[in-house]
């Protein structure tokens, strides 16, 4: 007959070695993890490092393309030919010196035919008198239209000037043929602030004035047509 206690021993060391097998392996698994890990974040580690030299060298070669693109700036020419200015006028206070000249010399020419009325008895001198004031009268009328009939305008290659409302002057004068650029200024354009410009060419004939320019737009148109009249000249 079987010993019944024996039978519950072996039960027993059956159940430990269960239990021991159990812990072993649990302690393996755990002393095995740590080494998953380290592999997985080394494995982790090596493309960020590979990657990291790939997007260091990205932006420079991304800029390359920006410094070839890039064009140095060229020095503009010293004395270019102007871009056409359109139709310019002179000052509007060049009216006033047209009509305080016409005044002079309506005054002095009525006085000499009155005085040769007094001193001579010659009474037809005073109806030429009458005519000629009448005449500077309609005139003076006439002067802001006829201020603002001249005008002047900057070409490429020549100043065109042209005044006159019933018969009209035009005349071009090229930069070219300029050899002596004048300013002149009367006591009552002095006193204004204005200036006469004459242009002296080759050609007498086309001798140009360019009344009513304020003084700093004189001198300043002066200086870039002298420019101008010697860059031509020298075939540049």
């Amino acid at each position: 007959m079987p010993d019944p206690l024996a039978h519950e021993r072996d039960l027993e060391q059956g159940a430990e070695g269960d239990a021991a097998a159990s812990v072993g392996e649990a302690s393996v698994a755990a002393g095995a993890a740590p080494v998953g890990g380290d592999a997985a974040s080394s494995s982790e580690a090596a493309p960020a490092e590979a990657a990291a030299p790939a997007g260091a060298a990205a932006p420079a070669e991304a800029a390359t393309p920006a410094a070839e693109s890039l064009t140095i700036p060229q020095p503009a020419p010293a004395h270019a030919a102007p871009v056409d200015s359109g139709w310019l006028r002179v000052s509007p206070k060049y009216v006033l010196v047209e009509v305080v000249g016409s005044l002079i010399g309506t005054v002095v020419l009525v006085g000499g035919l009155l005085l040769a009325n007094l001193w001579f008895g010659l009474t037809w001198t005073v109806w030429i008198a009458i005519a000629v004031g009448i005449a500077s009268l309609v005139g003076i009328a006439f002067e802001p239209r006829r201020v603002r009939s001249i005008q002047y305008r900057l070409r490429a290659d020549d100043l065109v000037f042209r005044r006159g409302i019933m018969f009209q002057r035009q005349v071009a004068v090229p930069y070219g043929r300029m050899q002596l650029v004048d300013i002149t200024r009367g006591p009552i354009a002095r006193a204004l602030g204005l200036a006469d410009l004459k242009f002296v060419t080759a050609a007498a004939a086309s001798a140009v004035t360019l009344p009513g320019l304020p003084i700093d737009e004189a001198e300043r148109l002066r200086d870039e047509l002298v420019a101008l009249a010697e860059t031509r000249r020298a075939g540049l």
